[in-house]
């Protein structure tokens, strides 16, 4: 998993409450188990006018937003189903980083796995970003882990809080699996040690 340590980035804003996964990326994307190529279906339904065609309107389709790495949205995302193709698709697009006043519990999870940060500011904060990102071509935003901070290129800066354990593994780009492995030599021993203490357990029955 890519570690995120610090991030500056065009921003998309997706000024809409309640985004569910299903949204996010509808079931019949939901096909593939690998993390690559879900970008097409991102936020497939609101793309796409009901011809097929793409919507002008939706910030998607905008050449202004083309390059955003960082999400700028409202209260409750990612809301509904547990799937993990949410974060993955919008990993795909290249966001690292999502900005709202609150998230779902099993979404705001699957981002630290995903390498993506999920920061949580408060909704006046979020509105007063939403408005300076819709006014300015090429708004950005430098999102900083360490010091658990958002700075406007007004140089307004923006503090938010986040689990230590969560913030040490995704500073080092480390999901559970990483985690895990850290222990591999332990791991080894152990099972090492289990064969010769109890060798019937690993004899080959066949």
């Amino acid at each position: 998993m890519q570690a995120f340590t610090q991030l500056t980035g065009l921003v998309a804003p997706l000024d809409r409450v309640n985004v569910d996964t299903d949204q996010i990326i509808p079931k019949q994307f939901l096909k593939t188990i690998k993390r690559t190529g879900l970008r097409d279906g991102l936020f497939f339904d609101w793309r796409k006018r009901k011809d097929g065609s793409p919507d002008p309107e939706f910030f998607l389709n905008q050449a202004r937003y083309q390059g955003a790495t960082i999400l700028l949205t409202r209260d409750n995302f990612g809301c509904g189903s547990s799937r993990e193709h949410a974060p993955w698709a919008l990993l795909d697009q290249g966001f690292r980083c999502v900005i709202a006043p609150s998230f779902a519990d099993i979404f705001y999870n699957n981002c630290f796995q995903n390498g993506i940060l999920p920061v949580v500011l408060k909704g006046d904060e979020v509105l007063s970003l939403l408005s300076e990102a819709a006014g300015t071509m090429g708004y950005t935003l430098t999102v900083d882990l360490g010091q658990q901070t958002v700075t406007t290129p007004r140089g307004t800066v923006y503090r938010f809080e986040i689990d230590p354990f969560r913030k040490d593994c995704l500073y080092r780009g480390l999901d559970s699996i990483g985690l895990t492995l850290q222990h591999g030599a332990a791991i080894t021993a152990y099972e090492q040690r289990r064969k010769a203490e109890t060798p019937w357990l690993f004899a080959d029955l066949r």
